[in-house]
């Protein structure tokens, strides 16, 4: 008799990665969430709004994922994985409520799988959301032996009324830009086309550790200056880097300069631009220390750089807005 874990799907395995994944996704459930992991479909109720809008956004992690894999260390990625989608619905003032993943694999493994989860979860906290289902695909044949890929989707609100799109951005603005965690999740294809042992030290861990080093989450601190503070609009940047982000914050034509002397570029993309990547394609490529970016008025800088540091974020005045093309120029 041939049996599916013949074809090479163990079903025993799927059943104790779900038992694993339910105590970690409990840990995140907020005022809202209406049931648990194990339904045919998590339910999540919204509350008390005058005029809500639902704002989403789904991401992956990339090949990210690989070094995670050549090192053994499942359990950073999965806040990558949250963190980039809700970095993105942030930048126009959603708070996000809840979450789900999606999990794909040749070969289940039920810790491996777990680990990945326990990411997300934590990706969860950090943001203030819930993890209220996802999926979990194990596909002999398709996926190589001992690989899995991970993306997820969430779904935040925001009073419509209250929707940063960038509609009052002027000449003069300021940009504030918000310290990066590290390279976050975006280009790593060409960070493992230059690096290939990542257990060769950079200063007092390995280039591996360094670049897991998970993706900064901005969702407490930037919903807390919203309360306070009039933010224009907002940037993550993620793949694309400077040249693709800082422009899609604003709606008609800006020019953001950035001044490239006004933070200090982190010792990893030195290291990087020193095997050989020019200057323009890093700023094209990564975030170059700055994760997130703020438009505002320059009478509000200081209060608001003085209200990050609270909060234990770092932050500075990285530029300002000019009439012009809408693009970025660096100088």
């Amino acid at each position: 008799m041939v049996t599916y874990k013949d074809a090479g799907v163990n079903i025993e395995e799927g059943y104790k990665s779900v038992k694993l994944m339910k105590e970690y996704s409990a840990k995140t459930f907020i005022p809202g969430v209406l049931n648990g992991l194990g339904s045919f479909a998590g339910m999540f109720e919204l509350g008390k709004y005058k005029n809500p809008v639902l704002v989403s956004g789904t991401d992956g992690v990339g090949t990210k994922l690989k070094i995670a894999f050549q090192m053994n260390i499942y359990d950073t990625v999965g806040i990558d994985c949250v963190a980039m989608c809700v970095n993105d619905i942030l930048c126009h003032g959603a708070k996000p409520l809840f979450f789900l993943d999606y999990l794909a694999c040749s070969n289940l493994q039920a810790k491996v799988a777990s680990d990945l989860v326990k990411g997300v979860a934590e990706g969860c906290i950090q943001a203030g959301c819930a993890l209220i289902g996802g999926e979990t695909a194990e596909m002999p044949g398709f996926y190589a032996k001992g690989d899995y890929d991970m993306a997820g989707f969430a779904v935040g609100i925001v009073e419509k009324d209250g929707i940063i799109d960038g509609s009052t951005v002027k000449e003069g603005d300021a940009l504030i830009g918000i310290t990066s965690s590290g390279i976050h999740s975006n280009g790593y294809s060409l960070v493992r086309s230059l690096i290939k042992d990542f257990d060769d030290s950079f200063g007092e861990d390995t280039i591996g550790k360094v670049l897991l080093t998970p993706t900064k989450i901005y969702v407490k601190p930037v919903l807390g200056l919203l309360k306070k503070f009039n933010i224009k609009a907002m940037a993550h940047i993620t793949g694309g880097g400077f040249f693709e982000n800082v422009p899609r914050m604003f709606r008609e034509d800006f020019t953001a300069v950035i001044d490239k002397k006004s933070y200090e570029v982190p010792d990893i993309f030195k290291y990087i631009m020193d095997l050989g990547v020019e200057e323009k394609q890093m700023y094209n490529t990564y975030n170059m220390g700055i994760g997130f970016v703020l438009c505002v008025d320059p009478k509000d800088s200081e209060g608001i750089i003085s209200e990050l540091s609270k909060m234990g974020e770092k932050a500075c005045v990285i530029g300002t807005v000019r009439r012009g093309e809408k693009k970025v120029c660096l100088k």
